[in-house]
């Protein structure tokens, strides 16, 4: 998906993981529930693991309906790329009032094994202090409502100002967990992501911006945080010719390049 034809002229084995940093590298993927969309999300959740294997990484798959709280926080200890695919429940939103209790966190099964409607918000609270992450890893947000500054389907779209603050209320739980950067991605694939972190030298900017779904000429940031932590900053990628398409996000450490997080 992203064209590295320059990169391989030039050389690919200079950016290259190493054997060991492939085989280190830990990818845990969360699938909640989302009804009769569940089938199509780990579609989309399979298609992220066998790349990422493809890669040398460890692939966890947690996926509903055993996607307890339970089992995430504990498969999910150490993990350098946590994805997760399923519902958002995000901060500013028509459901007042806002609590660190439910919102801008994962929707996982209340219990194991009862379906793919039997759903429970575990928000920023729990987030940031039972999920513990590796340091400089990376969580990537996929199919979700709210995180990328997006509304839900159906509903009026979003002010810019409400946009950006749903971008750092999401990213402030999962920021506190060891990770480096959150990127929200509410349409695209995970492609250039994978690729970015295990064959390039790019920040996490630059892999942001080599999306095929890119638009950039109607960027947003890098802005300041209020939520997340001190040294965050945000990018937004917006279409303002399709109303309300804040679809692609990016908070936390810009400037952090691929080789940290590998």
């Amino acid at each position: 998906m992203l064209g590295l034809a320059t990169v391989v002229a030039l050389g690919a084995m200079a950016v290259q993981p190493t054997m060991a940093e492939a085989a280190s590298a830990k990818v845990v993927i969360v699938v909640g529930p989302t009804g009769s969309m569940t089938s199509y999300f780990k579609r989309t959740a399979n298609d992220v693991a066998a790349a990422a294997r493809n890669y040398g990484a460890s692939v966890t798959k947690i996926y509903s309906p055993y996607a307890t709280w339970s089992a995430v926080k504990s498969k999910a200890r150490g993990a350098n790329l946590f994805v997760y695919l399923g519902h958002g429940n995000g901060w500013p939103s028509p459901y007042k009032p806002f609590q660190t209790r439910t919102k801008n966190g994962l929707g996982l099964n209340s219990a194991a094994g009862r379906g793919n409607y039997n759903h429970k918000y575990f928000g920023e609270s729990y987030v940031k202090n039972e999920l513990r992450l590796a340091t400089n890893s990376v969580v990537l947000l996929m199919r979700l409502c709210y995180a990328s500054g997006n509304s839900e389907w159906g509903r009026s779209a979003p002010s810019k100002s409400v946009a950006k603050s749903r971008v750092d209320n999401y990213g402030a739980g999962f920021l506190r967990t060891g990770a480096r950067v959150v990127i929200a991605e509410t349409l695209g694939k995970a492609g250039y992501i994978l690729r970015g972190l295990f064959q390039s030298t790019k920040t996490m900017t630059e892999i942001f911006w080599s999306a095929p779904n890119a638009v950039k000429s109607y960027r947003i940031g890098p802005f300041g945080t209020t939520r997340s932590p001190s040294w965050a900053r945000a990018l937004m990628d917006p279409n303002p010719k399709i109303k309300g398409t804040y679809w692609r996000s990016i908070v936390g450490d810009l400037s952090m390049k691929a080789g940290a997080w590998r």
